[in-house]
């Protein structure tokens, strides 16, 4: 039990990790010159590229079995990030962001059914406070001259996406190591994005600029790679609810770095629905932490007391 509880700490360190990265990933989708499609395209096959690497460094292989299994996962993935790319390139930052924020309300109502998690009520209460937090961020983003809402309508479908997404992967990993599931998903997403990317785009696609490469790259390691690994591993040891309610702060992140990098206003009301967000999700942290430390200790004097059965001679 005490093993469990580490784990499960550790996990949460990941997921939190992968939230920072994944915030700054709008910053540098629309720093580009790229369209989103191509930009995924792109950042896809790099992405391919990565885990292939990884796989032959660890000497592993991908069964086509593993592969088959998981990438379903790889095509839900592709429909996300080229949705939620696109939405950056049309909206603000801060919106895309916050409208995707609303995935772990998706995410919590459906791990119940699924997996058979339970939220407490002070749990529920803070989720609704982290979400009256996204829906204040929101109203502070309305209305500036970057905002579209075509971009924010690509964002909301983009959540749906994200949460079956989310979804999917915590059942695949029952299965399936973090390395062959991301190595199956990036191939996956790749082989689904890139028909559409050059259907829309034109042939040949165009060009990255050499600034464009160095962010792909950027992009394709750290929230990639290191990100969706981390959160992949994460998904045995941690509830569902839980570890999609700690990316709830990524709009956070995203909007702060929005406003320091490409000078996105960020109003009163942004920072303090952020701040409502960040406060909400760390009591959530902090509460099933100690809840999960008291199991773990009652567990543990439990098997203390539990005396050792002694055989009769016959």
């Amino acid at each position: 039990m005490p093993d469990r509880s580490h784990r499960r700490t550790a996990a949460i360190a990941a997921v939190s990790f992968a939230t920072v990265v994944w915030g700054s990933v709008g910053v540098f989708v629309k720093s580009t010159t790229l369209t989103g499609l191509s930009f995924a395209m792109y950042r896809l096959w790099l992405g391919v590229l990565v885990h292939l690497i990884a796989l032959a460094v660890t000497r592993r292989r991908l069964p086509w079995s593993t592969f088959r299994a998981c990438a379903p996962g790889g095509a839900l993935f592709a429909l996300d990030i080229s949705l939620g790319f696109t939405a950056v390139k049309l909206t603000t930052v801060a919106n895309a962001a916050i409208i995707g924020a609303l995935s772990p309300i998706l995410i919590t109502l459906a791990a119940g059914r699924m997996f058979g998690e339970r939220v407490g009520r002070r749990e529920a209460a803070l989720i609704a406070l982290s979400f009256l937090g996204v829906a204040v961020v929101a109203l502070g983003s309305s209305g500036q001259p970057a905002w579209s809402p075509v971009g924010d309508l690509l964002a909301l479908l983009g959540t749906v996406s994200w949460t079956s997404y989310w979804l999917f992967s915590k059942r695949a990993r029952a299965s399936a190591s973090a390395l062959e599931y991301m190595t199956s998903v990036m191939i996956a997403a790749a082989l689904t994005v890139t028909p559409v990317a050059l259907l829309v785009g034109g042939v040949p696609p165009a060009a990255p600029t050499p600034r464009d490469w160095v962010v792909l790259v950027a992009v394709a390691l750290l929230p990639g790679m290191t990100g969706h690994l981390l959160v992949a591993w994460s998904h045995r040891h941690v509830e569902s609810w839980l570890s999609a309610l700690i990316t709830q702060c990524s709009p956070v992140i995203s909007a702060a770095m929005a406003w320091s990098v490409l000078g996105e206003p960020l109003t009163p009301a942004v920072v303090a629905g952020g701040l409502v967000v960040v406060g909400s999700t760390g009591l959530v942290i902090v509460t099933t932490s100690r809840r999960e430390r008291a199991l773990a200790r009652a567990a543990a004097v439990a098997e203390a007391e539990i005396e050792p059965v002694t055989e009769l001679p016959a």
